[in-house]
């Protein structure tokens, strides 16, 4: 396993400022790992580090895809390690940065994989909802899984 840091928790508790000062004493890289700041043009309300912030420091997985496009935790741990490879290929302790617990969970902990297409399910059930009573729909997840319904 490759050693890395994790600075958790709640927006404006000073997180990105304690994370920049630290990787520049260790001379490392930054991953956001925040559900938000992954996404490019919403730089209100979403606490992203200044300019000056992200030029003090190299940081990644900030403003990657647009407010259009899904983002998750899966993706969040395909995306984060290569770069933590990278760091520690550079002899550098990755520092993992953000208040999305499920993401650093994932990152840490792993996820369950899922062997269906959980989007094309979305659609296929959102088009059955145009041509079937919600009660039908309801009936079958009766069946299916009483518990969750």
């Amino acid at each position: 396993m490759i050693p890395l840091i994790t600075i958790e928790g709640a927006t404006a508790s000073g997180k990105t400022a304690f994370a920049i000062a630290l990787a520049q004493l260790l001379q490392t890289g930054i991953i956001s790992a925040d559900s938000r700041q992954v996404y490019r043009y919403l730089d209100i309300g979403t606490a992203k580090p200044s300019r000056e912030e992200l030029s003090a420091i190299s940081h990644h997985l900030i403003g990657i895809i647009d407010p259009d496009q899904n983002y998750s935790a899966g993706r969040f741990v395909k995306d984060a390690t290569p770069i933590i490879n990278e760091l520690h290929n550079q002899s550098k302790i990755p520092i993992v940065c953000g208040g999305t617990g499920l993401y650093i969970r994932a990152l840490l902990h792993g996820l369950f994989e899922l062997d269906i297409d959980t989007c094309r399910i979305k659609q296929d059930l959102i088009r059955r909802l145009e041509h079937e009573p919600l009660e039908m729909l309801y009936s079958e997840l009766l069946t299916i899984d009483p518990v969750f319904a």
